[in-house]
């Protein structure tokens, strides 16, 4: 494979890649949205105090999973319109937009690792504030909240050891479905579920970002290069030399059919007459 069939086959696979990591992008900004406005998350945000861990690490989400997905996207259009293109510097803010990704999903990664049950706990800290704030306060004021997460989650109360009603607490699980499982498990068992999609999402998007700064920073070098391209920049004229016939020179340049000496009338009264003798010379 010679250099223009490997460079041809870079910008084919810079395409596809580019149309993958804009998938990539929605699929990010489809969870992001859903951690923000889904029903199971927003419950739990209306119950949360302002300003209280589960709230911080909400608007964190979404806030970063909509920049990354807006960098995913602005990445794959400026990659493929450098690889139709040709244009380095389309090609190196591609570069620039997966580099940023890349860093961002791995400190999230490291984030993740560090810390696996920050969102859990938040969230759950979130419930118990709620449920104490029912079983302690008068009926109605803070029952409609926990009713609210009971009939989201499809859950009852909790089986912790600081729970304050015992057995009275079937009076906040009014239907039968809402006593399938503790709330507690429920919660923890959709933050796992949905930590897990996040968690794929986060391998697949590193992966495809070294994949695309590879392809993207080999396009770069080929472009700058100016080697092995389909087509390159169209060459233009200067601005003397457009719209002038080339001239001959002027010792043989011929006027109605006679040959002139254009130069000798150029030349002083003492070099006038040698003229014929000089052109003899030469």
């Amino acid at each position: 494979m010679g250099p223009r069939s490997r460079v041809r086959a870079a910008k084919c696979q810079m395409l596809v890649t580019s149309c993958f990591v804009l998938l990539l992008g929605l699929l990010l900004a489809a969870v992001a949205a859903l951690a923000h406005f889904g029903a199971h998350f927003a419950v739990l945000r209306r119950v949360s105090p302002e300003g209280s861990p589960y709230e911080a690490l909400h608007r964190w989400a979404f806030f970063a999973g909509v920049s990354l997905a807006a960098l995913l996207g602005l990445g794959a259009v400026l990659s493929a319109a450098a690889a139709v293109r040709e244009a380095g510097r389309l090609m190196a803010g591609g570069f620039l937009c997966f580099a940023l990704v890349f860093c961002a999903l791995v400190q999230v990664t490291f984030w993740r690792l560090r810390n696996p049950t920050q969102v859990e706990d938040a969230a759950l800290d979130a419930y118990d504030l709620a449920y104490d704030q029912a079983v302690r306060s008068s009926p109605g004021t803070g029952r409609q909240e926990l009713l609210a997460i009971q009939d989201t989650f499809l859950c009852c109360g909790k089986s912790s050891p600081s729970s304050l009603l015992g057995g009275a607490e079937a009076d906040l699980c009014p239907g039968e479905e809402a006593a399938s499982q503790d709330c507690l498990q429920g919660i923890r068992s959709f933050l796992r579920t949905h930590g897990r999609v996040v968690s794929i999402l986060a391998s697949v998007g590193l992966a495809s970002m070294v994949y695309a700064m590879l392809l993207s920073s080999f396009l770069w070098f080929a472009i700058c290069s100016s080697r092995s391209l389909d087509r390159k920049g169209t060459y233009a004229l200067s601005p003397r030399a457009r719209g002038q016939q080339p001239q001959e020179p002027s010792f043989f340049r011929f006027s109605q059919g006679e040959p002139a000496l254009h130069q000798l009338e150029d030349l002083g009264p003492s070099r006038r007459s040698g003229g014929p003798r000089l052109l003899q010379d030469h």
